[in-house]
């Protein structure tokens, strides 16, 4: 743990601390008994924070969803945050932000003396799953449904779902699972957005009325009209994504703040398209780590 913990900020002690054995949290915040808390997580890359105006708008959404009143401002917490990861020390690192009811009992009511509190938390970044796995991935279907869309539009502490989605993906051995709504329509990995390519080109992601609004997602669709209009794509777009179409899709993706684009291989034990890879998925994941090195626009230059 000491050689992947590289910092962490707590408003409880109002400073950074370096050595893992510190970071800690209260026991009795509501964030760890009750889940009452939002938060997001960000990466550096090279020395500057990817996006990190999206992720804290994000998190004042998120705030506002379950009435929890932000600590600081975000001008105050974008430089708490690079005072975290500078102090730190590492240019490329995982940055996790959680605002937190606050400790105060270990009841439910969110008025047992409560006050909000701010942690974050600055970890090593490994490789993209894409480096490590360029075969691609295996995709499965989760048998744990979606959570209803007031949940799962904030990005709350409380993720007992995607913990069991994840823990299938494990027993089941795959790399990632997907969830769907009551309705049969495609919905979301434990911790990451999941799109098709139709056999017609489109690029489609589920209507955001039943998601998480990723980041990374929307970054991906922003820079996806640079391949409409080279003729790559027809057209993308949000909308409902049945069984079948993940079935027939020409291509499967996933994408995530650490994640970047993954190139689904097989879904369900079926090979996706060829097998492999696919060209349009390549040609985005190619589009993002460009964003990601040079956009200076989304970047914050820490070191």
């Amino acid at each position: 743990m000491g050689t992947s913990y590289l910092a962490m900020y707590s408003s409880v002690y109002g400073g950074i601390v370096t050595d893992a054995a510190l970071m800690a949290v209260p026991i009795d915040d509501h964030m760890v008994h009750r889940g009452d808390g939002v938060f997001e997580t960000m990466k550096c890359v090279d020395g500057s924070v990817y996006n990190m105006a999206a992720h804290l708008d994000r998190l004042e959404e998120s705030a506002e969803t379950v009435a929890l009143e932000l600590p600081v401002g975000s001008g105050t917490l974008g430089n708490l945050i690079v005072q975290t990861v500078r102090a730190g020390g590492e240019p490329n690192c995982v940055i996790r932000v959680l605002a937190s009811r606050g400790p105060g009992s270990f009841g439910v009511n969110p008025y047992d003396n409560c006050t909000p509190q701010l942690y974050i938390v600055v970890t090593r970044l490994g490789p993209p799953f894409m480096t490590l796995h360029p075969e691609g991935a295996t995709l499965r279907t989760s048998s744990i449904q979606s959570k209803p869309p007031f949940l799962a539009g904030a990005k709350s502490c409380n993720y007992l779902p995607n913990v069991l989605m994840q823990k299938e993906s494990v027993d089941l051995g795959a790399d990632f699972v997907v969830s769907f709504d009551e309705n049969g329509f495609m919905a979301e990995g434990p911790t990451e957005n999941v799109g098709i390519i139709s056999p017609d080109g489109e690029l489609l992601f589920p209507a955001l009325a039943g998601i998480l609004s990723g980041t990374t997602m929307l970054r991906v669709v922003d820079l996806a009209g640079r391949l409409v209009d080279s003729g790559d794509l027809k057209a993308v777009c949000y909308r409902d994504i049945s069984r079948e179409d993940v079935k027939n899709a020409a291509e499967i993706l996933i994408v995530g703040t650490t994640r970047n684009v993954i190139a689904v291989r097989e879904y369900d034990g079926s090979p996706v398209g060829g097998g492999s890879p696919g060209p349009r998925g390549r040609k985005l994941g190619e589009l993002l780590l460009n964003d990601i090195a040079n956009n200076e626009e989304v970047l914050t230059k820490v070191f």
